[in-house]
């Protein structure tokens, strides 16, 4: 047993005032985090080792309680030791999204899911955010570059190709930049969201919300409705896409005016993200070791090339990704689920 599991269950004997049960892992995560659950007085407890200075539970704690103190059902804190980065959790149930959507549920699914993230958007806490200006977009486009094109797949860089991406690149802040800011989650997708009963408080639970940032309006539903991790037919995620833009001008976050541009921003916003999720999913692979993200490439650059070919800024990208990154993934990794749908 690691040093640092020990100290949690000594922190948590401390907590609870006896010593804990058995510690069950929860899931896998991207980050440093560990979480494990644990049975208390009839019920389940999560504990959280997040180890600094990589991690910040002081942000997710502040966050936690912004959120529940606007209606959102994110876990209630327990207790906090901040300096040796532990935390006890509420337990919200093991029921994701991801485990749980299929095609007759998913309209009520992603209905509550809106309706949350309106509350997070209306609501949410802005103050003291980092913003998602146009730096911080090109740091994350950049991870496309250095990870998955050069650090994965050795694809050649010509001048070229750079003055491509540099052109695609500014398209995408642009369009980011144009639209109006929020409160945005930044991981609000189907493995983040848990599906609740009436005891486990409001539908969804929504996990991993501490690198909230405000930022450009439609990011956190790209996130939702064109996730990684499963998708839709298009015509049925414009229709959940359309009826959150319903919700959100009766909520005051957009303008009627603001029709014409929303499906755009919409779908671009979509392609910044899936180029970082892609940069992001290599990096983890080659730096720490877990391979187990790259199975989702082929569905993620799937989105890019599916928009790039009703964008002709973005022709070239699409064309750079359908030609050269998909088929070289696919010796690298396999052909993977590529854009199987959900339903």
């Amino acid at each position: 047993m690691s040093d640092r599991r020990l100290a949690l269950e000594k922190w948590l004997a401390t907590v609870l005032g006896e010593a804990p049960g058995p510690l069950r892992p929860v899931s896998s995560d991207a980050s440093a985090r560990r979480y494990w659950r644990l049975d208390h007085r009839g019920g389940t407890l999560v504990a959280v080792d997040a180890p600094p200075p990589q991690e910040d539970v002081g942000r997710f704690v502040e966050l936690a309680r912004a959120f529940r103190a606007i209606g959102l059902n994110t876990p209630e804190v327990h207790a906090l030791s901040a300096p040796d980065g532990f935390l006890l959790l509420g337990d919200l149930g093991e029921r994701s999204y991801y485990q749980h959507l299929d095609a007759a549920n998913a309209d009520q699914l992603y209905a509550d899911a809106i309706a949350a993230l309106v509350v997070m958007q209306t609501a949410g806490p802005t103050t003291g955010l980092p913003h998602y200006d146009g730096a911080f977009l090109r740091r994350e486009l950049g991870l496309f570059s250095e990870w998955l094109l050069e650090g994965l797949l050795s694809v050649p860089r010509t001048a070229a190709m750079e003055t491509m991406l540099a052109r695609a690149f500014d398209v995408l802040v642009e369009h980011a930049l144009a639209q109006p800011r929020v409160c945005v989650h930044r991981d609000y997708h189907s493995r983040n969201l848990m599906v609740t009963g009436a005891q486990l408080g409001a539908n969804p639970g929504i996990l991993d919300f501490q690198d909230a940032v405000v930022g450009p309006v439609t990011y956190d539903l790209v996130s939702l409705l064109k996730d990684c991790y499963i998708d839709w037919p298009r015509d049925r995620v414009e229709d959940w896409a359309s009826g959150y833009f319903d919700l959100a001008v009766r909520s005051g976050i957009l303008r009627t005016a603001e029709e014409p541009h929303f499906l755009n921003w919409f779908d671009l916003m979509g392609v910044q993200r899936h180029l970082k999720a892609a940069g992001i999913f290599a990096r983890l692979a080659l730096r720490d070791g877990k391979p187990g993200y790259l199975a989702d490439l082929p569905r993620t650059l799937g989105y890019v090339v599916d928009v790039a070919s009703r964008h002709p800024a973005l022709g070239d990208l699409g064309e750079l990704i359908a030609t050269t990154v998909l088929p070289r993934l696919a010796e690298r990794t396999g052909p993977g689920p590529g854009l199987a749908r959900a339903g």
